[in-house]
């Protein structure tokens, strides 16, 4: 009987790509609030490849206090295995990467839906003590972001640009009305904006969490998606080409190599610190809510493109300007940017880092860091090779 009540208030999390760049700050997270944890990785060569590993074969920088399961979910057992205990799962292995999934089509919905698939037939067939589930989603569901219409004065969730559009470097997102064409302005993106995915991995992140909130409410555990904005921080992999913006620059700059910036990079996104990513799942999971649904997690506000890669030369002390390529990546939006109240209004979350602190960060860390590979020149290749460039 003792045994049953020591189990039952014990929090024991499960974070699947635990060893990752947000994984490991979360295992950190969760450690400082008294959880135990246990990760579950495969240490995938294309995220840890060029990482400072340890003898056990594991990064440097993962809290040993942590148990760790090397593994895949997709192969046989190993899932189900690694639920010993669990009060908390959290998922976030992924193959990530826009434009990738465009051209490894097979391999990114193998390793994302399908993985999601198994991993809910464990949890809705066998014995285990979950209690709560995050998942990590991203923004990339909702294709372009919400933009606002002076002339209708509503806001609007546009379709995507045409290709007649694109093929003109006409970049802008317009509507037509009264014999005229109007730009509209973007404005921070809803959680209630119709959901446009606009290529295979958006694709997947969208099946993602929709497959786990179904699941999770059938089974009556709380479920949360978190749509991730674009994360930036320590432990990023610097030399994986299909990484975050901010990673990729970085490694052109230490190589000398200026920014390579698709369209006019006037593009607005939301740069959220990992830390603050960190935190928001460390309170939805402390959280006794029973809730189902998905929630930004952005900075709430917007950078430019152009504005990234110059702040970032600007810190590494190096004078290259960004190269404006005036060319589409397909599976590429124009504008997307983050309203957090409904996360704020539900479980009291704010981000709390601003940008240019979050980003001196990120540099401090990177003059520590192996110096990186630029692989850009491959990716892109790779990319015109499939026609994804335009």
């Amino acid at each position: 009987m003792e045994r049953a009540v020591w189990f039952m208030s014990t929090r024991h999390a499960l974070i699947t790509g635990g060893a990752g760049f947000i994984g490991s700050h979360l295992v950190d997270e969760l450690l400082k609030r008294g959880f135990e944890v246990t990760v579950l990785d495969c240490l995938l060569p294309q995220i840890h490849g060029d990482a400072e590993m340890a003898a056990d074969g594991w990064p440097v920088y993962l809290d040993r206090a942590a148990r760790r399961i090397k593994g895949n979910i997709l192969d046989d057992g190993v899932f189900v295995s690694s639920l010993d205990g669990i009060t908390h799962l959290v998922h976030l292995a992924a193959s990530v990467g826009v434009g990738q999934s465009m051209t490894n089509i097979a391999d990114y919905t193998r390793n994302n839906t399908m993985a999601t698939a198994i991993m809910l037939d464990v949890l809705s067939r066998s014995g285990h003590g979950v209690e709560r589930i995050a998942v990590a989603s991203s923004m990339s569901v909702y294709g372009e972001g919400e933009y606002w219409s002076a002339a209708a004065k509503t806001s609007l969730a546009p379709p995507l640009r045409s290709d007649e559009q694109l093929r003109r470097r006409s970049w802008e997102l317009t509507r037509e009305g009264d014999g005229s064409t109007e730009t509209l302005e973007p404005v921070p993106t809803k959680e209630e904006k119709p959901l446009h995915p606009a290529s295979i991995y958006a694709i997947n992140k969208r099946d993602h969490e929709e497959m786990f909130l179904t699941v999770g409410r059938a089974l009556g555990i709380p479920t949360t998606a978190l749509r991730l904005f674009n994360a930036y921080g320590s432990r990023q992999a610097l030399s994986n080409p299909y990484t975050g913006v901010a990673a990729i620059f970085i490694s052109r700059l230490l190589n000398g190599e200026p920014p390579l910036v698709f369209e006019d990079g006037e593009q607005q996104r939301d740069f959220v610190h990992v830390k603050d990513v960190a935190e928001a799942f460390a309170t939805v999971l402390e959280s006794d809510k029973r809730i189902w649904g998905a929630f930004n997690v952005g900075s709430g506000r917007s950078v430019s493109v152009n504005s990234i890669a110059r702040t970032l030369a600007r810190l590494l002390r190096k004078n290259i300007a960004p190269r404006v390529l005036n060319q589409y990546r397909v599976g590429d939006i124009r504008h997307c940017f983050a309203d957090v109240s409904r996360i704020a209004e539900t479980y009291a979350f704010r981000p709390r880092r601003d940008f240019e602190g979050g980003m001196e960060e990120l540099i401090s860390w990177v003059t520590t860091a192996r110096k990186p590979i630029d692989r850009s020149s491959r990716s892109m290749a790779e990319l015109s090779h499939g026609r994804m460039v335009v």
